[in-house]
């Protein structure tokens, strides 16, 4: 375990950082008002004693909440480490600080679980930034730990499925671009026309709920034309096709009542 969540923010970077916001901003306001909070013994014991060392999980656990707050995967988070001059002064990191490969997250969050330190770790950061009004209370939704993991994971399923499609569709596209424009919805080309992690998922959790149902009946409309009677038969052996088909089946449950079609998600998520 790398314990140097504790260290000052470098010079270089409070300079920079101060010149592109001088007015602050919520990254840096979190650092402002806390400190480095967190002393990275407390997650000892969700961490081997051997091995190269991690990234520091008193960082993570701030960057795993700044991406609650700010609607981010975990690629998008893990960008905005690398990029963003005030999230390297939020944990404190040089401007040439390369970051961290956005799978270290999952393995963060996994960790806590594990140990069940996600309570007594990122309750205590939630509810000291809820209390200086740097992180909203969410309305009526809670805003815990559980929440917030709960609220990343889902993140980035979206976004796995949402790609699992949209590589499908190029696939498609270059193999069989006639019969794609015979029957493919117009409004597709815009909605999946760009990369998941592109631009930023709705705020909102309903907003966010209804492009999830409707990436899953998109996806499944796909698979129903791609093994259509009507379709080239080579068309089903084409592998983005399969892997869409295996996707769908790990991750969605669909059942269909009088007419009416219902997707949720499938009861293995993490």
């Amino acid at each position: 375990m790398r314990a140097d969540s504790g260290r000052d923010v470098p010079e270089g970077t409070r300079v920079v950082a101060s010149a592109a916001f001088p007015k602050g901003c919520l990254a840096m306001r979190v650092r402002d008002a806390l400190g480095p909070l967190f002393d990275d013994e407390v997650f000892r014991s969700a961490f081997g004693v051997r091995g190269r060392p991690g990234v520091a999980p008193g960082q993570l656990a701030l960057v795993s909440v700044l991406q609650f707050a700010e609607t981010l995967t975990d690629r998008q988070a893990a960008h905005a480490v690398r990029a963003r001059i005030d999230w390297k002064y939020l944990l404190g990191l040089d401007l040439t600080d390369p970051g961290f490969d956005f799978t270290v997250l999952t393995g963060f969050r996994d960790r806590l679980l594990a140990h069940s330190l996600e309570e007594e770790i990122l309750d205590l950061l939630l509810e000291r930034l809820t209390e200086l009004g740097l992180v909203a209370g969410r309305g009526r939704q809670r805003t815990d730990s559980t929440h917030v993991l709960a609220a990343v994971r889902d993140l980035n399923r979206l976004e796995f499925v949402g790609e699992t499609l949209r590589a499908a569709l190029e696939a498609v596209a270059v193999t069989a671009p006639q019969w794609l424009g015979s029957w493919m919805p117009p409004a597709w080309q815009k909605q999946y026309g760009a990369r998941m992690d592109s631009y930023r998922p709705p705020s909102d959790e309903n907003e966010r709920t209804q492009l999830t149902w409707r990436i899953a009946a998109d996806g499944y409309l796909f698979l129903e034309a791609a093994f259509a009677s009507a379709a080239p038969d080579w068309l089903r052996e084409v592998p983005a096709i399969g892997i869409l088909r295996t996707v769908w089946l790990q991750q969605f449950q669909r059942t269909v009542m009088g007419g009416v079609q219902e997707v949720a998600w499938c009861d293995h998520r993490r």
